[in-house]
């Protein structure tokens, strides 16, 4: 089950999800997931890397609770900000999923219209959303007019607009081509400097999930499970200079020795 829980409860002081025993167990008999245990920080930008089908994608939903796990419990504190339970959790999934008969600007505003948040006041936040994202000038422009990149961008702005506290992403740069992947990764950093979202960021790039965050979890192949934790301390803001570090490569294979298990089709627990 998914819970909205106040921080003072035990054990979930500091943290924005807390997942505790979680198994998913698709109709078709087939276990996806868990038992997982998982603790994100208030704030922390983790990434969850492993072999295709080990649940990474189902990790994401059962915690926006667009699924409910078949076993343990999905925990989302409640902070003092007050967030509602719907409101604290933005989604960005590996397609944009824009809707392609309206302009960009409506395309933002549709979370807060679902909410039903008056035109006058939504005006503000949607604006905030498309500075922040780089795309003020193209409010008025439609999808098919925007390259992959700024489609991508449209559908962070969408996330960020609600002012979420978690923001969760399904390997939004995956279809990317290389040079906008970068930029999209250094953007998507100073975002989270400056907004101290907690990030939970899929990837099937040990390279990105190094780059981008402060913790890269391994799952093993179906059922996911961790097989390891590996923190990234390295000095921030981070930038090219660190991209092309001997800390950056040695992380890199950690993580990718952390992998291998999964790949050759043994478990690494």
């Amino acid at each position: 089950m998914v819970q909205a829980s106040s921080d003072t409860g035990a054990g979930l002081a500091g943290l924005s999800v807390s997942l505790r025993g979680v198994t998913k167990v698709f109709d078709s008999g087939i276990t996806a997931l868990g038992p997982l245990d998982l603790k994100v920080r208030m704030g922390e930008f983790l990434a969850l890397v492993g072999p295709s089908g080990c649940g990474k994608s189902t990790a994401l939903r059962l915690i926006a609770g667009l699924a409910a796990p078949t076993a343990g419990t999905v925990q989302i504190p409640r902070h003092d900000n007050g967030a509602r339970p719907g409101h604290a959790i933005g989604f960005v999934f590996q397609e944009p999923t824009l809707m392609p008969w309206t302009t960009v600007w409506e395309n933002v505003r549709l979370p807060l219209k679902l909410a039903r948040m008056p035109a006058a006041g939504a005006e503000a936040r949607i604006r905030e959303a498309l500075e922040r994202v780089g795309l003020t000038e193209f409010a008025q422009s439609y999808p098919r007019e925007l390259s992959g990149g700024m489609k991508m961008r449209v559908s962070l702005a969408r996330a960020l607009v609600t002012d979420p506290d978690i923001l969760l992403m399904d390997e939004p740069f995956a279809a990317l081509d290389e040079i906008t992947r970068f930029r999209l990764n250094n953007d998507l950093l100073a975002l989270w400097r400056n907004l101290r979202k907690t990030i939970i960021f899929v990837t099937h790039s040990v390279f990105e999930s190094v780059y981008l965050s402060q913790r890269v979890v391994v799952l093993t192949s179906r059922p996911g499970r961790i097989a390891a934790e590996i923190g990234i301390a390295t000095v921030e803001p981070r930038g090219e200079e660190f991209r092309t570090s001997a800390a950056y490569a040695d992380y890199c294979r950690k993580v990718s020795a952390a992998l291998a298990p999964a790949y050759s089709g043994r478990s690494a627990l």
